[in-house]
């Protein structure tokens, strides 16, 4: 980590880490140009690509740094940029994302009004849905928003979008192998392969508080087929069963090991009722009883609520209840295999999604 910030330091640069991510940059850099507070320097971090990142980097205006070595993924890459770049925020945003217009700025606005913030995150939604499994991932993310924003509670800081105090990641680095895990003077845990709950955790167990405000809205891209959505969440769930295991059963840790205690008995209970239902069918023994039909519509009133915002498509499949029982099913599929790859202490495996469209060579070249 480099010393503390002096009279030059920018006040905001904005780091992006990407891995062959040429197709998705251009977007992405689109919405930093837009912000209604611009940030002060934007630095691409290109991670071992083999497509034309560096390029299309460079021909749209950023500064690229390219990691020398690394093996330990997005938290190996970040941790080489921070070593090289000063500022006292850093915006970590992913290459494949894009922020709305008034992020920084509202991020801004929210740490110079709290001190006790150590970085301010933002609320993901999807890209517009091309299938029914993208449309059912943009109805999770959409809940998951209206739950933050109800709640006021970040879980956990979204890697896709992160405004971070440089202190605090400062602070991060120095408690790493004492009262944190991970080795000395590394921002990010390269053990970690959710780098984003594991510095959720990092900077709680410091005393540092999180915001992400529901109008601090970033869009990522979803996942375009069943392996890809498994892969991922598999990364997702395991990832954080990794960070609790590493930090132990703490003040802080103890409502994330209640909220993993939950999903496990959630899985359960949809197993449990999915089978007993089918056997109630088979043997003829199936009866509608009014309370749990009542029961029922207002569960499929709160879902439909819920996702109220993403529009007629989002609200059809909430409606139609069985898509989403579906989508639930698969999701608890994926994290009964992490669990499995958890207690075996086996990798997990990093998940890069290639798109079918080639990147943009000669369009970004002649801009």
């Amino acid at each position: 980590m480099t010393g503390a910030p002096g009279a030059t330091t920018p006040r905001v640069v904005a780091l992006v880490p990407a891995h062959d991510e040429a197709e998705a940059l251009p977007a992405t850099l689109a919405s930093l140009r837009a912000q209604t507070r611009p940030v002060d320097r934007v630095v691409v971090v290109s991670d071992n690509s083999t497509d034309a990142t560096v390029e299309v980097a460079r021909a749209l205006g950023a500064d690229v740094l390219e990691t020398v070595g690394n093996t330990d993924r997005k938290a190996g890459a970040l941790n080489q940029a921070l070593a090289r770049v000063e500022a006292e925020l850093v915006l970590v945003l992913d290459a494949d994302t894009t922020i709305a217009p008034t992020f920084v700025a509202e991020g801004l606005a929210l740490l110079d009004a709290r001190p006790t913030l150590g970085a301010v995150g933002g609320v993901f939604r999807g890209t517009p849905p091309a299938s029914l499994l993208e449309q059912l991932q943009a109805n999770e993310y959409e809940r998951y928003g209206v739950q933050v924003d109800v709640t006021g509670r970040t879980s956990v800081l979204t890697g896709t979008a992160a405004l971070v105090r440089r202190d605090a990641l400062a602070a991060v680095a120095r408690a790493r192998g004492r009262t944190l895990p991970g080795p000395p003077g590394a921002a990010y845990d390269p053990r970690a392969i959710t780098e984003d709950s594991e510095l959720t955790l990092a900077l709680r167990t410091l005393g540092y508080e999180l915001a992400s405000p529901a109008s601090m809205s970033c869009t990522t891209e979803l996942m375009p087929t069943p392996r890809d959505l498994h892969r991922q969440r598999v990364r997702w769930y395991k990832g954080m069963l990794d960070n609790l295991r590493a930090y132990g059963f703490t003040r802080v840790t103890a409502r994330y090991v209640g909220q993993q205690a939950m999903l496990a008995i959630g899985t359960l209970m949809l197993a449990a009722l999915v089978v007993l239902t089918a056997l109630s069918v088979a043997t003829g023994t199936f009866r509608l009883v009014p309370f749990w039909l009542a029961v029922g519509a207002v569960l499929v009133t709160e879902r439909l609520v819920t996702v109220w915002r993403v529009g007629r498509r989002g609200r059809l499949v909430a409606s139609a209840v069985l898509p989403e029982l579906a989508y639930d099913m698969f999701l608890q599929l994926a994290f009964v295999r992490a669990c499995w790859l958890a207690a075996t202490a086996r990798d997990a495996g990093w998940h890069h999604v290639r798109r079918d469209a080639p990147p943009p060579r000669v369009a970004v070249a002649a801009a």
